[in-house]
């Protein structure tokens, strides 16, 4: 009875003591896990880049449209029928050349015509002329009356009108006969025929054709006006500098992106500002010998109005707004947290946006990481890896 005693009184205190080291260790860890819920938050990983001051050149990209440098619509000048097409369609032609031919028999006989009439003028003339000559004579003698030499006189005066007459008669005649060699008025690029043989036409008849000189060529394109005033502010301000030569190098890209190798330069601008859309039209001119730029074309402009100088970029997803639409910038102070800065930008130059104010000298940036940072909050800085460096990594690991 004893030992059962004994070993009843050693099991329970085997329970008491586990159930106590129980409680202290289940005491320790939610002391622990307390201590690590207030203790300080470790920082955030954010990307950011430091900026420096650089020169940044000012380009706005513009929409346009190519046009032709001369359009000339080829047009009859005699009423006529077409007999031959004598060019290739969508061809270069020369000044001069022959492009149609209307049926020059009507033309051919009206010249002989003509030249028929001066024959008989000219033979008037000259039986006038002889006439006045002995009247004149006769006069001289006392043989004719005065008034017989005046009609005389007055003959081959009109004899000689005739045949001046008749010369241009002949030349109206000849050049009608010319005009049914229907030529080029200017050199360029012919288009399709719109005139087929075997059709009447005449001067007030459609155009037969189309010819566009595009080489070099223009491009007629659009600029907000409140851009304009933007960059001019800048200028007076002496935050842009301008070409000292005073140019406007101008750029081509296509559609598609493909970039055009010739630069152009810029022609005028509209003094007026339209109305209803707030644009000024813009036309600059461009060599185009290889003719790959027709009219019609869209086309995006790369218009350098300058460069600013001891100038500050960010990315444009740096770029945050505050309720009330104005832009701020998160920023890494000293201390390792995060400082808001409220800024005044300026335009966009490829993807970037120009900060004017609000930005100093090797400042950190925050870039990405925005959804679990605030004032006052530590953060751990990393360099941002932009879409140039990702793909160059991605390069290297493919390689």
């Amino acid at each position: 009875m004893k030992v059962l005693e004994v070993l009843r009184r050693s099991a329970a205190v085997l329970i008491i003591c586990t159930a106590l080291a129980a409680c202290g260790a289940e005491d320790g860890d939610g002391q622990s896990a307390a201590r690590q819920q207030g203790g300080q938050r470790p920082p955030t990983p954010v990307s950011i880049i430091e900026v420096k001051p650089e020169t940044i050149p000012v380009e706005t990209e513009l929409p346009g449209r190519v046009a032709p440098m001369i359009t000339s619509e080829v047009r009859p000048r005699v009423t006529g029928l077409v007999l031959e097409r004598v060019f290739e369609q969508g061809a270069t032609v020369e000044e001069g050349d022959l492009l149609y031919v209307i049926d020059p028999a009507p033309f051919q006989a009206a010249v002989d015509s003509a030249k028929a009439t001066l024959d008989s003028a000219i033979a008037a003339q000259q039986l006038a002329a002889q006439k006045a000559s002995r009247q004149k004579q006769l006069q001289q003698r006392g043989v004719t009356s005065a008034e017989e030499s005046e009609t005389a006189v007055s003959q081959r005066a009109q004899a000689d009108a005739d045949v001046l007459r008749a010369r241009a008669e002949l030349r109206a005649a000849e050049l009608d006969l010319q005009y049914t060699e229907v030529r080029a008025p200017i050199s360029g690029n012919i288009g399709r025929a719109l005139i087929t043989e075997g059709t009447l036409v005449s001067a007030s008849s459609d155009p037969m054709a189309v010819i566009q000189q595009i080489d070099p060529i223009y491009a007629d394109f659009t600029q907000p006006a409140d851009t304009l005033l933007t960059i001019q502010d800048a200028v007076k301000q002496g935050h842009l500098k301008g070409d000292p030569d005073g140019n406007v190098a101008l750029r081509l890209v296509s559609e598609q992106g493909r970039q055009f190798p010739q630069t152009g330069k810029l022609l005028f601008s509209e003094a007026n500002v339209n109305a209803q859309t707030g644009q000024l039209i813009l036309r600059a001119e461009f060599p185009n010998p290889d003719r790959n730029l027709l009219p019609g074309m869209y086309v995006r402009t790369m218009l350098r109005q300058g460069a600013l100088e001891n100038a500050f970029a960010v990315p444009e997803q740096a770029v945050q707004r505050n309720t009330s639409a104005k832009p701020q910038l998160y920023v890494v102070n000293s201390d390792g947290a995060v400082e808001i800065r409220n800024v005044e930008l300026g335009w966009i130059v490829d993807g970037r946006w120009v900060v004017l104010k609000g930005l100093n000298d090797k400042d950190k940036v925050i870039v990405e990481g925005f959804q679990k940072i605030g004032p006052g909050l530590p953060v751990k800085p990393e360099p941002w890896q932009g879409p140039a460096t990702a793909e160059a990594s991605n390069a290297d690991k493919e390689g």
